[in-house]
């Protein structure tokens, strides 16, 4: 049976949200995450580079395979990742200094975020072509995006909220993240 592109972006994006079902990439989740604009960004960055390292990491893998090498896979994504993050933060740099500015500390973790390596890994576990391991990548990403940007718009209308103090700060933003897992969980069974 053949995955139609539907299964796979629908099912990256809500079923199988790669930051509240599969726990990839909870670092920026929870870094990033305090403003919906700095949010937007970081998932605009993080989409850029999970759609080029699919690019490249497809065909890399099946050069690793054709000479044998595949265990290999996980050292040439990382060196691949690093590379196109290093990247992007060079154009973010020259085309939008205050995107750049307001990213700040966050875009050099895109390199060690682990959503991009899992995505990357999981493209090549799935069996995707080179197109569908684009659509996997980008909606996975666009799942992240979404995810960061809900988490964000909750934690800023926290702010104005009475929260007790036991809970002010990253406790109430962890039981946030947990409802908002949870939520997900409602589009289990959609694909």
């Amino acid at each position: 049976m053949e995955i139609t592109y539907f299964a796979i972006i629908i099912g990256a994006i809500f079923v199988n949200n790669v930051v509240l079902a599969q726990f990839l990439g909870i670092c920026p989740f929870l870094g990033v995450s305090s403003k919906v604009e700095t949010s937007m960004g970081m998932g605009a960055a993080v989409t850029f580079v999970m759609a080029l390292t699919a690019v490249v990491a497809w065909p890399l893998q099946q050069l690793l395979v054709a000479w044998g090498i595949e265990y290999m896979q996980t050292i040439v994504f990382i060196l691949v990742i690093a590379a196109l993050v290093q990247m992007v933060e060079i154009i973010l740099k020259k085309m939008s200094p205050s995107l750049y500015q307001a990213l700040g500390i966050f875009l050099p973790l895109i390199t060690t975020n682990c959503a991009v390596l899992g995505v990357a890994i999981l493209m090549i576990q799935k069996e995707f072509t080179l197109l569908q391991s684009v659509a996997y990548s980008v909606a996975t990403a666009l799942g992240f995006a979404l995810a960061l940007v809900l988490f964000a718009g909750i934690r800023e209308r926290l702010d104005f909220e009475e929260v007790p103090e036991a809970f002010r700060g990253v406790p109430v933003a962890l039981v946030s993240a947990g409802i908002l897992a949870m939520a997900f969980m409602g589009f289990s069974g959609l694909v």
